[in-house]
């Protein structure tokens, strides 16, 4: 079996968690804007997972996850550092394409900060001007900070509360930008689906191309399934083969959150369950410890 360990951990809130991988093929294969599928243990859950960093002289690849489901939080409770992961499958999705576009604005908020990281180091490396602009509900739970001051020309950042940077949503970072900047080419943003919909309506108006990456629940991830079917314009599409990577301008996001709401049952339900098999685990262990207290040889015997 192969060994996926985990060489790195770092939280950045109490819901979010970066884990670094040692997977030397995925490393050096993985491009901005590509996802992969994990396996927690044999048992687990298929899960799809943005990239949200890849070093390849380390030969790691980096994840940062919200526990937000029921797997999620299984990974927040078992994952440390020299524990391994049973599957992790990819790199899939079509690679962005990072064009000739010679100024790009790069937008993430919550936890699409992570994953428009690698785009907007692709962009930089390629040569062009790059504005970033990074949305969260507050001070607290920014992270990468360093990371994008080290790829980013420009860097907006927007808090919802105004702890840090500007007061508002990202959509009024991207507002900033072109107010100041009336030559961008391209705007790319990732985040929740109502978050990338108020980036698209943003843009709209200026008639600047923007690309979103969407998140439908998938299965397979090979376009089998088709769990992942998203409306773009008057066309369907499949999230794992066509994507992950689409015009913001020509996504049905109505649609999209409709679809992600549908499962939300069954979510609740499996959450309920893996919590009621801890609470029945931790029971049993305190049980346990307890008959093993009264069991121990007194002292001097």
């Amino acid at each position: 079996m192969a060994n996926f360990e985990i060489v790195a951990r770092e939280d950045y809130s109490d819901v979010t968690y970066m884990l670094e991988i040692r997977h030397p093929q995925m490393a050096k294969a993985a491009k901005a804007g590509q996802f992969v599928i994990v396996m927690e243990h044999e048992h687990g859950e298929r899960i799809p997972l943005t990239i949200a960093d890849f070093d390849r002289d380390k030969g790691t690849i980096t994840l940062v996850i919200q526990a937000v489901g029921k797997t999620t939080k299984e990974m927040q409770q078992n994952c440390r550092v020299g524990t391994s992961l049973f599957a992790v499958v990819g790199p899939m999705g079509i690679p962005s394409h990072i064009g000739e576009a010679k100024k790009v604005v790069c937008v993430g908020g919550g936890l699409g900060v992570a994953p428009i990281y690698p785009q907007a180091r692709a962009y930089k490396e390629s040569g062009a001007y790059v504005i970033g602009v990074v949305g969260f509900r507050n001070r607290g739970l920014m992270f990468w900070e360093e990371k994008f001051r080290a790829c980013c020309d420009e860097l907006i950042v927007c808090t919802d509360d105004g702890s840090a940077g500007i007061k508002g949503m990202v959509t009024e970072g991207i507002r900033q930008a072109i107010a100041k900047h009336d030559d961008i080419d391209e705007v790319v943003a990732i985040g929740p689906p109502v978050m990338m919909k108020g980036c698209a309506d943003t843009t709209r108006p200026h008639g600047i191309r923007t690309i979103v990456s969407l998140n439908p629940v998938m299965v397979d991830g090979t376009g089998m399934c088709g769990g992942c079917r998203v409306k773009i314009g008057d066309q369907v599409k499949f999230a794992c083969v066509d994507g992950p990577d689409f015009d913001g301008h020509q996504v049905d996001f109505d649609d999209l959150v409709s679809r992600l709401a549908r499962y939300r049952p069954t979510e609740r339900q499996a959450m309920e369950s893996w919590q009621e098999s801890c609470r029945v685990r931790s029971q049993a262990d305190a049980m346990e410890a307890v008959e093993g207290a009264g069991q121990a040889p007194a002292a001097g015997h």
